[in-house]
């Protein structure tokens, strides 16, 4: 039985990425008890860059690489990582501790990441639901992962995703970054967009779940097939409404092009989607710059950085196999993020560029830090996040609050774009992250398998980010 079927009458979010460390011990890390001591305020954040007038940075940044990966916690894929505040083992709901076990990231089984699946492992705060969330195999796998019980106290040996570790240590990483939703791809794709998921300016509605169009298909965006629908919640938590995944309301595109500035979003297939984040925002997909500013593949980034035509602002969504999507990825999600982190860092871009690497949410994996409840949706687990660049502190671990809105906010002040005024406005700006009064430090490039002409070459497959194990 699948989460679909398990979840009737619940639009089940579906797609999963994993990357982490081997743990060395509960807390072994960062000698903080779960939860407690690590958070610093967004008041609190230490002021610790140097602005010209209104401009983050005094004008330094003028290029920022948004990279979105897929489906990992904190605990599940940088386990171990030194300073950052994770665990070896997990509480579940009967008080028993539960060690976390060695999964590859290439794990045959999905666990749910519904917004119901988060409250199920959320608990009330008690972050020990973990044992109770559901879990589909990929087909043809009948003992693909053990106790059902046990399968989402995992994290990844570090020997599998060592580029993420890599930058992690090389850059600033924080521990404190949570997925501003609580909930699966679709929405967290909105609000790497547009800082929310409503479905339109002003309301309180927001979209909740991932898409399906009438043959119970995951899809996403204005160009879903009639009749599709999208779980919309409501501000008690509701969610028994559903809406066409089309949406009136503003988005950061927008900021930029009223600034004459460029932007483009890769993805991996034309059209609608879970991950396809701009076909779902009705200014974007019936403005001008959407047939010119949406990329596939992905793999054009690379060859635009090399041919010199990066955009001041990009988004870059992966392929399913490179997703770090449990149960879809063949593996290669550290390798190609490290790619275009190289493409990067060995280009004329280096010295004025910032790229960010998050996880679009938790799929569903353990993690210890209970986030913070602003309201219904809000916030969701910890997700991984890496701050590249030739100004971001060297070893760093921050343990300031940050979600997507934080990186909005990074962006609307790097270029002086004003506030879209939803989640980036309480946001912080990831200021601590950088030191804007260094000299631009050479890139050393980040040591990988598998490289660019992988991924520029990579044979055409039939696996969709749209399929639920």
């Amino acid at each position: 039985m699948n989460v679909r079927q398990i979840l009737a009458g619940v639009i089940v979010a579906g797609l999963f990425g994993c990357t982490s460390s081997e743990p060395g011990g509960r807390n072994e890390s960062s000698g903080l008890a779960p939860g407690a001591g690590a958070r610093v305020s967004v008041a609190q954040a230490p002021p610790s860059v140097r602005r010209t007038g209104s401009i983050l940075g005094g004008g330094k940044i003028k290029y920022v690489v948004i990279i979105f990966q897929e489906n990992r916690s904190t605990d599940n894929l940088f386990n171990g990582l030194k300073g950052a505040n994770t665990v070896s083992e997990g509480e579940n709901s009967a008080g028993d501790e539960i060690p976390l076990q060695s999964i590859p990231l290439t794990a045959p089984y999905d666990l749910d990441h519904s917004h119901p699946g988060f409250e199920i492992e959320y608990n009330g705060g008690a972050m020990n639901g973990f044992n109770l969330d559901v879990s589909s195999c990929r087909a043809g796998q009948r003992l693909c992962g053990g106790a059902k019980a046990l399968r989402a106290y995992a994290y990844v040996p570090q020997k599998e995703v060592e580029p993420y570790f890599t930058m992690a240590e090389e850059y600033a990483f924080g521990d404190e970054m949570f997925a501003t939703q609580a909930g699966p791809s679709f929405p967290a794709h909105q609000y790497i967009l547009s800082g929310t998921a409503t479905i339109a300016q002003g309301s309180t509605l927001k979209a909740s779940e991932n898409p399906l169009d009438p043959k119970q298909q995951f899809t996403g965006g204005c160009d879903s097939p009639a009749g599709t629908l999208v779980t919309v919640i409501d501000t008690y938590g509701t969610e028994d409404q559903q809406v066409f995944p089309c949406f009136d309301r503003p988005s950061l595109p927008e900021l930029l092009a009223a600034k004459s500035l460029t932007w483009r979003y890769y993805q991996a297939s034309p059209g609608p989607g879970l991950w396809n984040g701009p076909d779902a925002i009705k200014n974007i997909r019936y403005g001008s710059q959407y047939s010119t500013h949406v990329i596939t593949p992905p793999s054009q980034v690379l060859t635009d950085v090399k041919n010199g035509n990066l955009a001041t602002v990009v988004w870059v969504t992966p392929t399913a196999l490179e997703s770090d999507h449990a149960g879809v990825t063949n593996g290669s999600g550290p390798d190609w993020v490290a790619s275009v982190v190289n493409a990067v860092g060995e280009s004329k871009y280096w010295d004025n560029t910032a790229i960010v690497v998050t996880w679009d949410d938790w799929g569903g994996w353990y993690d210890h830090v209970a986030p913070q409840q602003y309201n219904s949706f809000e916030l969701g687990f910890r997700v991984p996040l890496i701050v590249i660049s030739p100004y971001a502190k060297t070893a760093y671990v921050s343990h300031v609050q940050h979600e997507f809105g934080s990186i909005l906010k990074f962006v609307e002040q790097v270029f002086s774009l004003g506030s879209l005024g939803t989640t980036d406005g309480r946001s912080d700006n990831l200021s601590d992250c950088f030191n804007f009064s260094q000299s631009p430090r050479a890139f050393k490039p980040i040591p990988t398998v598998l490289g660019p002409n992988y991924f520029l070459h990579e044979p055409n497959s039939n696996v969709s980010p749209d399929d639920d194990f």
